[in-house]
């Protein structure tokens, strides 16, 4: 208000004019962060010659475009309205007013000027709208209360994803993607990194706590990136702050990538500290685009920024910015209230009495130049404020042309009152190539599309630090992994995971509540990793490969010649089949002669033939098993024996028979007849065979793999053994009949053991049979108690030949070497003796026995004695007997 006599009313003018008055026909506002956040107490700090200077002169540059363009906005004049947030929400809330107050009401009528008169109220501008703020949070202050006087606002740098609700921030739009799509492309890049355990640091406000809780929900949507810690940094730090900020990082010291969304100064002073706490290179900084490719947060820092990855909304240079720029000086831009400061800081120097800058510096000559005297870099958002200001100004234009088409300049519609909501479709609608050649466009929330050029901050050639461009994101991240650069000089990605890959057959077990942290569990035994997961057991007829990653068949087995359990009783068959063949050959050769007639011919040639067969099931044993072999195992398995013990049987049978017959009369047993012999032993044979076909009906035989047999704990030493499907239990079947005659034929041995050997072979008989049972009483525990052995199908098949082939053997060497002896080395021997009657030869027996009874009680002249008088009376009685005697054709009785 200003009062008579031109005096101000109330305050003084403060010591830092905060704002920038451009006339027009239209007024646009703008919110710029020229200074830094002041200490505490104190709204502004230091000049931010970038952030600040560089983007209102591109706004103040873009509206003089603007109005000598002849094509937009004809005949209309932009103006502006420029205020200082000083970095700081509250602050720029205050400031922000100003804009409104044209459309606030003003009651006058209570207020007088010293004199007692009336105030004269200077009429504040009006603001169609405003363009910024930077910073979110400041956006974020200002859009509510612009909302409520519907003036449409666009941002050239607020990224955060609040700001894309358009029920509450309806009248924001803004030329630079959310941070959505920015937290989207930092997702990919740690993807792309394969890091997938991160901390996330942010600044307190809007955006930073946006675009890490953007980055923390992506995170949980996609999986595969786990948060080791999420920090905030303070508005106001303590001393010491940002030193506790990096020793909580380095409590999760695998999470060595650090995902940032802070301000300038936090970076700053986050990278400071970890150069105090010598951590440089231990942390992997991923830069939102607060950080993007500037040089102020890294000044003095380069080796503790080196490689960090950062984030920019795709951008160029606008040249015509630089020219415009690097021509500013103290005379020809008097419109910048702070472009004095800006000079001093630029270059060093102090202008007069009056200057901002304190101590003995040289004093300013007017004379420098921007990029000559002082280095220059255009600020990254230059072009995004001259975007934004254009899109206001088409919005504008459009609708003039919609509201005034025809009329030049503001026609009394639009010079009125420019309706808010009017204005805001339009630059919603609003399509055009912006400043840099790219195209600006809003989608219904007022967000710009997701463009982004990737950085990495680099140091070559040990001196030169520079941000290089790295890739691109546009919807889908672009790396050039091959351009990266790191501190250690190794070109391999460095690591930030929680725990190292698993190897190939190990397992994860995912710690609880942190799916990026696991321990490494190997698959055991047969099992194989089925999953990242899980393992799984493989087939019963497979093992895990050599990575446990899948299964393989288990290598099938047999027995085979060339093994020492085969060679053993092969050796000892083929001897066993030559000895009975020789023997064979023998008693052929000497059919006739009174051994072999003495012997029983047809039953010594079954007994042969039974011991043959014992020697040749070695040979069916041990071959490849198929269909053939195994029936033939079946049958002949217990065959062989069938035949040498039936043919025993029937012969100790005989001889207890007949002495026992003759105990009671002179009669001669029925059934002993060398053809009566045969039909019994055959009868006990067909037994056998009986039963191996009623088996052959019930089961047909086939072969197996039994991959139990060799199942190992060690799966590589597992095999499956190929063999016939013969159980244990048809084992013993099969053999328990030739045990049984076996068994029986050793009792009818043990009862005919008083016979004299003078007169039969009843006691070789016995002898074979007790070597027999021994040799079968140690199979069984051998068999048996091997069946859990790795080694099971050798021990239980060498088991099984070796003692068919030892019976057999000796049925061979105790029944008919020594006749073979005879027969070949002491010929003179087998001749006839006389013939003997059925009772002479009982009562030459039972003489023998009583002669054994009484030999322990009795002297020796005693029992001769007697034994004499009864071998008289026997004489005597044979003679009488002699014409009705039996003749026992097959006893015929040698002393060998």
């Amino acid at each position: 208000c200003v009062c008579g006599g031109g005096r101000t009313g109330c305050n003084a003018a403060p010591e830092y004019a905060h704002s920038i008055r451009l006339d027009g026909d239209i007024i646009l506002g703008g919110l710029f962060p020229v200074h830094s956040r002041g200490d505490r107490g104190t709204p502004c700090g230091e000049l931010k010659k970038e952030k600040g200077i560089h983007r209102l002169e591109a706004m103040m540059f873009a509206i003089d475009l603007i109005n000598k363009d002849p094509e937009l906005l004809p005949n209309i004049t932009l103006g502006a309205r420029i205020l200082d947030t000083c970095s700081r929400d509250t602050y720029a809330l205050e400031q922000s007013l100003t804009f409104v107050q044209a459309l606030i009401e003003r009651d006058g009528s209570d207020v007088r000027c010293a004199n007692g008169d009336p105030p004269i109220f200077t009429k504040p501008d009006k603001i169609v709208g405003v363009i910024g703020a930077a910073a979110s949070s400041v956006s974020i202050m200002v859009a509510n209360i612009l909302r409520l006087f519907k003036i449409p606002q666009i941002s050239y740098a607020s990224t955060a994803p609040e700001l894309s609700d358009n029920t509450r921030y309806d009248f924001f739009s803004r030329v630079v993607p959310p941070d959505s799509y920015q937290a989207q492309a930092m997702m990919d890049i740690v993807t792309a990194m394969e890091w997938n355990y991160v901390s996330t640091l942010a600044s307190e406000g809007n955006y930073g706590e946006s675009g890490v809780e953007a980055f923390i929900q992506i995170s949980r949507e996609t999986g595969g990136v786990c948060i080791a810690q999420s920090l905030k940094i303070p508005r106001e730090p303590r001393p010491g702050e940002f030193d506790k900020i990096i020793r909580r990082l380095l409590e999760t010291s695998n999470a060595r990538a650090i995902i940032m969304f802070a301000n300038e100064d936090d970076i700053r002073r986050v990278l400071d500290a970890a150069k105090r706490n010598n951590q440089t290179g231990h942390f992997l900084w991923v830069g939102s685009d607060s950080w993007g490719s500037k040089i102020s947060p890294v000044i003095g820092q380069e080796r503790v920024a080196e490689g960090a990855i950062t984030i920019l909304p795709k951008r160029a240079s606008v040249d015509a910015f630089d020219r415009y720029f690097r021509s500013r000086s103290l005379s020809n831009n008097r419109r910048n209230v702070w472009f004095a400061e800006f000079w001093e800081e630029n270059f060093n120097c102090k202008l007069g009495m009056h200057g901002k800058r304190p101590g003995s510096l040289k004093k300013c000559t007017g004379l420098e130049k921007v990029g000559r005297d002082s280095s220059y870099e255009q600020e990254g958002k230059v072009q995004f404020v001259m975007d934004a200001v254009y899109a206001m100004a088409h919005a504008l234009h459009r609708m003039h042309r919609e509201l005034c088409y025809g009329y030049p300049g503001l026609c009394p519609r639009m010079a009125n009152n420019i309706d808010g909501k009017e204005l805001l479709g339009h630059i919603r609608a609003v399509s055009f190539n912006g400043s840099a050649g790219t195209p600006v466009v809003f989608n219904e929330n007022g967000d710009a599309p997701g463009r982004y050029d990737i950085f990495q901050y680099q140091i070559t050639n040990r001196s030169t630090a520079e941000y290089r461009v790295i890739g691109s994101w546009t919807n889908k991240l672009h790396l050039k992994v091959e351009a990266m650069r790191w501190r250690t000089g190794d070109p391999s990605l460095p690591a930030s995971v929680c725990s190292i890959p698993c190897r190939a057959g190990e397992r994860k077990k995912v710690v609880k509540g942190v799916p990026c942290c696991w321990h490494c569990e190997r698959c055991e035994g047969y099992h194989y990793q089925a999953s990242e997961f899980t393992c799984e057991l493989c087939p019963y007829e497979m093992r895990p490969d050599v990575n446990r990653t899948g299964c393989v068949p288990i290598p099938i087995i047999k027995l085979e010649w060339h093994s020492p359990w085969a060679i053993v009783p092969v050796f000892i068959s083929m001897l066993g089949i030559i000895a009975t063949s020789f023997v064979i050959v023998t008693f052929v050769r000497y059919n006739d002669t009174p051994i072999v007639r003495a012997s029983g011919r047809e039953m010594s040639y079954v007994l042969l033939t039974g011991i043959f067969l014992c020697y040749a099931i070695t040979f069916l044993m041990i071959a490849t098993p198929d269909v053939g072999v195994c029936s033939f195992r079946r049958i002949f398995l217990g065959l062989g024996m069938c035949f040498s013990y039936a043919a025993l049987l029937t012969k100790t049978n005989r001889i207890h028979r007949i002495f026992e017959q003759g105990k009671k009369s002179v009669t001669a047993p029925r059934f002993i007849s060398p053809a009566s012999q045969l039909v019994i032993t055959f009868s006990l044979i067909s037994v056998q065979l009986l039963g191996v076909f009623v088996w052959f009906a019930v089961d047909p035989p086939h072969t197996v793999v039994d991959y139990g047999e060799q199942r190992t704990q060690d799966p590589t030493s597992a095999r499956g053994v190929l063999k016939c499907d013969i159980s244990d239990l048809s084992l013993i079947c099969s053999l328990g009949y030739s045990i049984l005659l076996m068994v029986t034929c050793t009792v009818y041995a043990i009862k005919t053991r008083g016979v004299p050997e003078t007169f039969n072979e009843a006691k070789p008989i016995g002898f074979t049979m007790y070597t027999t049972c021994i040799i079968w009483l140690a199979f069984i525990p051998i068999f048996f108690g091997t069946s859990q052995s790795a080694e099971r199908m050798y021990i239980q098949t060498t088991t099984l030949t070796i003692s068919l082939s030892l019976s057999a053997s000796v049925s061979l060497g105790m029944l008919y070497m020594p006749k073979v002896y005879i027969i070949l080395f002491h010929p003179e021997q087998n001749v006839p003796k006389r013939k003997r009657s059925f009772k002479a030869i009982v009562t030459a027996a039972t003489m023998s026995g009583k002669l054994t009874q009484k030999g322990g009680d009795r002297p020796n002249g005693e029992v001769k004695t007697e034994l004499c008088e009864s071998m008289e009376t026997n004489t005597l009685a044979i003679k009488s007997f002699s014409s009705s005697s039996l003749q026992v054709g097959s006893i015929f009785v040698f002393s060998f």
